[in-house]
Order: C-alpha cells, then sequence, then structure tokens
C-alpha cells in the first residue's frame, strides 16, 4: 500500500484503471456507464461491498420517477429530476425496463395546505412541468376514494424498476464490477495515485477515485484523506403494502412541508401492482440499519458526535416526534393515510421492507437539499444523493463523469 520515492523513480506503477468507482448503487454504476460513453477506452473499475448491485437506496425506494417539481428552480435537483426523468423513461424503453408513466396527484387536505399546493403549481412552471388544478370533483374522477380540497395533477411522473436499472447499467458500461469487495483502506499521492485495499486484502489502482458510496460516502471521503464539512445522518422510511390495492389508482401524494426534504407518507400503485404506503422519517440506529433491531454503536455514536445532529433535533423535534409516534404505532400510521384515503383501517397495512436515506447534515444543523458533489486531488465525492437521485441517475452520472475526466486529464 505504501508508495516509497526512492522506488517511483525506478518502477513505473502499474494501475489496475484509470478510474475507481466506490458503491454500486444507480448513481455508482451511472457514473460508470457516463465514463464509458463519454471517453471509450478509459478503463473502469467499480467496487461494491454487498454480492449483487443497488443494494441499499436504490433497491429500497418506492421506484416512483419523480417530474421534479417540489425542487427550487435552478438547483441540481430541479434541472437533474426533470432531465433524468425524460431519459429514465426512455432507458427503460430502451432495454425493455419495466416502466410506465402514470403521473400522480399532490392532494390539500387541509386549508392550511392551500397556499403550498399553490406555490408547488407555480414551481413546477417555472421548472417547465406540465400541471393541471384540480377541485374536489376533479380529483374523484382520478381517485374515487381519495378526498381532498384539492389537488394538481403532474402528468410526467412516472414507475420503474430502479433494480433493473442499475443492472442493466452495469452490464451497459463495460466495466469491471467487483462485488462483495468492501473498502477498508486508502491510500491517495497527490503525485501518484490512488490505491485501495479491500477486506479479502486486495489492492486496486488508480489514477482517479469516485467515491459514489451513498450510506457511507462521508467515511469513504474521510478514508481518501478529504474532510468533508458534513456527515451522513440515517433516516429510515418505513413502509406498508395496502390489503386492498383496489382502494388506490396510482400515485397519490399530501402537500409537503418545504421545510424538509421529506415528501411524507404518500400512496404508490408500483410497477409490480402493489400499494405501498409510505415512507416516515426516523432516525436509524445504524446506517443500513433497516429495523428497530439494527444497532451499531460506532455509528450511532458517529452520529451523536457531530455537531449538526444535535442543532437538527433541537429544531425540528416536533417533527421528529410525530414521526417517531407513526413508526411505533400502526394506528398512527394509519391516521396519517387516513387524511388522504379515509377508507383504509389498521387492519389493511401490512409490514413491508424499510429503507435507509442517507442524509447529509451541516454542522449547523442544516439538512443539505440540494445534490452535493465536491472534489479534492485525484478525488470526487457524490456526498449527498438521496431523492430523486434515481430519477436524476443518468445527468448525476454524467456531471460525475465529468469531474473525474478532468481530474484524469491532469494526472
Amino acid at each position: 500500500m505504501h508508495y516509497r520515492s526512492r522506488e517511483v523513480k525506478q518502477v513505473r506503477i502499474v494501475y489496475d484503471c484509470d478510474v475507481l468507482v466506490i458503491g454500486g448503487g444507480i448513481v455508482g454504476l451511472s457514473t460508470a456507464y457516463a465514463i464509458t460513453r463519454a471517453a471509450p477506452g478509459t478503463r473502469v473499475t467499480v467496487l461494491e461491498k454487498e454480492s449483487g448491485a443497488a443494494r441499499h437506496q436504490t433497491g429500497h425506494n418506492s421506484g416512483v420517477i419523480h417530474s421534479g417539481i417540489y425542487y427550487r428552480p435552478g438547483s441540481l435537483k430541479a434541472r437533474y429530476a426533470v432531465r433524468g426523468a425524460a431519459e429514465m423513461v426512455k432507458f427503460c424503453a430502451e432495454y425493455g425496463i419495466a416502466h410506465a408513466v402514470t403521473g400522480k396527484l399532490i392532494v390539500a387536505t387541509e386549508k392550511a395546505e392551500l397556499p403550498r399546493l399553490h406555490a408547488l403549481v407555480q414551481r413546477g412552471r417555472e421548472n417547465g412541468i406540465p400541471v393541471r388544478e384540480l377541485g374536489t370533483a376533479q380529483l374523484a374522477e382520478y381517485e374515487p376514494e381519495v378526498r381532498g380540497l384539492a389537488a394538481i395533477h403532474v402528468g410526467t411522473t412516472g414507475i420503474c424498476d430502479y433494480v433493473a436499472v442499475a443492472r442493466q447499467l452495469a452490464e451497459a458500461s463495460g466495466a469491471e464490477i467487483r462485488y462483495g469487495a468492501e473498502v477498508v483502506r486508502i491510500d491517495r499521492r497527490d503525485a501518484l495515485g490512488v490505491a485501495v485495499r479491500t477486506g479479502d486484502g486486495t489492492i486496486v489502482r488508480a489514477r482517479v477515485l469516485v467515491n459514489c458510496a451513498g450510506l457511507q460516502c462521508d467515511e469513504v471521503a474521510r478514508l481518501a484523506g478529504d474532510e468533508p464539512e458534513m456527515r451522513i445522518v440515517p433516516f429510515r422510511g418505513e413502509y406498508y403494502s395496502l390489503a386492498r390495492p383496489e382502494l388506490v389508482r396510482g400515485l397519490v401524494y399530501p402537500v409537503p412541508d418545504p421545510a424538509f426534504p421529506f415528501l411524507g407518507v404518500h400512496l404508490t400503485r408500483g410497477i409490480d401492482g402493489d400499494v405501498h404506503i409510505g415512507p416516515n422519517a426516523v432516525p436509524a440506529l445504524a446506517r443500513e440499519g433497516y429495523g428497530w433491531g439494527v444497532i451499531r454503536p460506532r455509528e450511532v455514536g458517529t452520529t451523536l458526535a457531530w455537531p449538526g445532529s444535535w442543532r437538527m433535533a433541537r429544531r425540528h423535534w416536533s417533527y421528529g416526534a410525530g414521526e417517531l409516534r407513526r413508526s411505533v404505532s400502526r394506528k398512527a400510521f394509519t391516521g396519517a393515510v387516513q387524511r388522504l384515503l379515509p377508507a383504509v383501517t389498521v387492519d389493511d397495512l401490512v409490514p413491508a421492507a424499510a429503507g435507509v436515506r442517507a442524509q447529509a447534515v451541516l454542522r449547523d444543523g442544516t439538512l443539505v437539499d440540494d445534490f452535493l458533489i465536491e472534489e479534492g486531488v485525484r478525488t470526487v465525492h457524490v456526498l449527498n444523493a438521496p431523492s430523486p437521485a434515481a430519477t436524476a441517475a443518468l445527468p448525476i452520472g454524467r456531471e460525475v463523469a465529468r469531474r473525474a475526466l478532468a481530474a484524469l486529464a491532469v494526472t
């Protein structure tokens, strides 16, 4: 792992690849795909610690192709989601991946939500998204069992199988994909390159390192010798399946609170035909803590040691308390759903697999709202890529690839 200065003069370093990508989720695989498309002949290796692709955020979401209506005009999320939604539909069609453009409803159930709903209409139009405003009668035409004071219909929203997308990106990239390859050490020498050791003792040498490690991205950045001014705080999103899927025809969302990057408990008829309800957002006790029983003290300690975690908690304790209550009480969770779907009962909710969101939090407690990509010497780090990163994966991948290839050009 250690380079000796006298050996550098005598021995030419043999690189295993030009660009080494850490992380086999949809963003890492899209980056590999984009690099080989933009610069054919570039040798790309992807290291993924799990035994297959898309085992974490990519494989634990609701499968929605987001329109981009929620995001601040001009932000990366807005630009990449709008562009990425169209590209994702095209990619799925090209490779025969299950998908559908279904549209979705965003429903106001209280008068206090009406100004926020109207603000979303304006934001959607600023982002170039077709939006149709609906009254109560028109809402019933779309979703007879859903109740609300008003709604908007967003026609470009869809659903797809993101795990299949990730696998296709891996295959089409032409990159070498190494599964079961957990990164345990990184040795970066500015003038020489990057050497990465995996859990089995294998060493991979590259000219440029790209960090798409999701839930572990800040840890990987620090292993590489960079010090990001954020930490990942994991939030578990818990889902239920609807025992009576006939109650919901498509996708139904509440009006989100603009103070939080979470969209609230919503109803999604997935590509498999099942209706998924959720997620909530509760602090996880491990970065891969898909249930309350998964506790990793070192990771909990890392979260608690970050000043931003405490500042975030003080600022948003009321919101968090409500999320925790819905986590421990199915009755409370049902109550949240009944605001949109009055006919649902506690017995209609069947526990389903949870997901964990990798949320970047700054030192002052701010939840990072936009995608965050930073660079070091010979490194590119994707430090905040939660939803809608799956939707936006193709343009995100191109941006990360552009930065990686620029770094490669100066090595």
